[in-house]
């Protein structure tokens, strides 16, 4: 085990460190305290320079939630409380944690169950690997509520499906199950226990850049 706090525990695997987002009602909202504490945690990782067993390179990280929830994103009474200033503060400082994700110098898996919406779906787009369960629902459903996310996902998304097939998922707020994610190339592959796939895909990493030396 590497560290805990009440947003999230760090555990240290052979091959990854693991960010295992949680919370008192298992939704893993990314609330202005978790969005502070995940990029910390995230820039300590990267300069810590954690080596995968100190063969000199630096461990994959893998992101993943519960059995029922990645994330579901902000806490909208949060947002709702924010004056114009805060809420233009509160875009930046997820945007910081998406960047930081996205930058990491290693590979980062998301590794989905359940819910991966508004937030949490920046969150694994952010991510270089998405690997889902069957029970995943993903979805963008600010627009249902007259939001727009301001953490990068308008940018990464079309990068991934395409402009007009992201649009589609903003503008119609649009869920889609598992199959329907890996038949758009939004997940790379379904898996009963993702993040044992995930742990697979470091291993496989670490095995093949053992071969090159």
């Amino acid at each position: 085990m590497g560290s805990v706090s009440e947003h999230f525990i760090v555990e240290e695997r052979e091959y990854a460190n693991v960010l295992h987002l949680i919370s008192a009602d298992g939704m893993n909202r990314l609330t202005q305290d978790r969005i502070a504490a995940l990029t910390a945690s995230v820039d300590r990782l990267k300069t810590a320079g954690s080596t995968s067993a100190g063969r000199g390179h630096l461990k994959a990280l893998i992101v993943r939630g519960n059995q029922h929830y990645f994330s579901v994103g902000a806490d909208l009474h949060e947002i709702a409380s924010l004056h114009a200033v805060d809420a233009f503060e509160f875009a930046k400082m997820g945007q910081r944690l998406m960047a930081a994700i996205d930058g990491f110098p290693a590979p980062v898996y998301a590794a989905i169950s359940g819910y991966c919406l508004g937030g949490g779906l920046d969150l694994a787009l952010a991510c270089d690997v998405r690997v889902c369960a069957p029970n995943a629902i993903f979805g963008h459903r600010g627009a249902a509520l007259g939001l727009i996310t301001g953490w990068g996902g308008t940018q990464r998304l079309p990068q991934i499906l395409g402009r007009a097939r992201a649009a589609q998922l903003f503008s119609a707020a649009e869920k889609l199950d598992a199959s329907q994610a890996l038949d758009i190339g939004l997940v790379s592959e379904i898996a009963p226990d993702p993040f044992a796939r995930a742990i697979h895909f470091t291993e496989t990493r670490s095995h093949a850049e053992e071969g090159e030396i």
